[in-house]
């Protein structure tokens, strides 16, 4: 496959001299609309550039990739880490009013799908006997993945004593890991727009020797070159705002999934909780 660490635009700057006319036309179209070609068949860019489907094919071959839907993956990843918020709602404003809820909806199940088809499940159970090993769990979200994050911490402190979040401040986020240690583990949770405090707080983790694992959208995110074990879910949504579906129902897997190899000490901690609950008048009573 062709490299894509330096970003497909590099990509066919690098190799546009050994193209042929036609593909230095369909490179060209590429880096000047790279926002739009995502979203275009094979057939609708052999159009705007005026060559046939099949050369468009060729092109994609030529690159390096199995195929138009491959190269279209690839620029999907590039384009989504390039394009600002408001590129995003720029985006999404073409979504009919009408339309909105139903695409919105769709999207979010659409998401779950691809996430089920990639997930890697030997990571997936090495994640859960890790984290059930590890003497401390640190969790670390920043902006738009806290709140997954503070969910995250919020259930895992029902199976386990020794699990804290990361607090979010520039100094903080630091300060929160000084005593991580080789024991411990960290887990980074992260989505395009990539935090560049969420990667350095895994690189400061695995400096320290601990277990690092993130839960991200793709392998080629910068969290799995950080990683010890990496778990992916899709996160697309035609709009300035990230689709979390996926990754709170990954999530809610991992600790349902702990909580089974913990069941004992689980039901008993939650049997402890419930009369505290009701005797402090937590929940409104039927």
């Amino acid at each position: 496959m062709a490299s894509e660490t330096v970003g497909l635009i590099n990509e066919l700057n690098i190799r546009r001299c050994r193209l042929s006319k036609s593909y230095r036309a369909i490179a060209a179209f590429i880096e000047e609309h790279y926002e739009r070609v995502p979203s275009m068949t094979a057939m609708a860019l052999a159009r705007e550039v005026n060559v046939s489907e099949s050369t468009v094919v060729r092109f994609a071959n030529a690159l390096g990739y199995e195929g138009y839907p491959a190269l279209l993956k690839a620029l999907q990843y590039q384009v989504r880490k390039r394009l600002t918020t408001d590129e995003r709602f720029s985006l999404g404003a073409e979504i009919p009013q009408e339309d909105v809820l139903s695409t919105v909806l769709k999207e979010d199940m659409r998401n779950i799908r691809q996430t089920i088809d990639q997930i890697d499940s030997e990571a997936f159970t090495k994640t859960v006997d890790t984290l059930l090993s590890a003497r401390h769990i640190y969790v670390i979200g920043l902006r738009s993945a806290a709140p997954l994050a503070q969910f995250m911490t919020y259930y895992l402190n029902f199976v386990f004593d020794n699990v804290s979040q990361v607090p979010s401040g520039l100094a903080d986020v630091f300060e929160g890991l000084l005593r991580i240690q080789p024991e411990d583990a960290l887990i980074g949770i992260s989505f395009p727009r990539y935090s560049t405090r969420t990667v350095e707080a895994m690189r400061f983790a695995h400096s320290a020797g601990a277990r690092v694992i993130a839960i991200t959208d793709s392998v080629r995110s910068p969290l799995n070159s950080v990683a010890d074990l990496c778990l992916t879910a899709s996160t697309e949504m035609p709009s300035f705002v990230d689709s979390l579906a996926a990754p709170l129902s990954l999530i809610n897997a991992l600790i349902v999934a702990i909580g089974l190899k913990k069941r004992e000490e689980l039901h008993a901690h939650l049997t402890r909780l419930e009369e505290v609950w009701s005797e402090n008048g937590v929940y409104l009573r039927k």
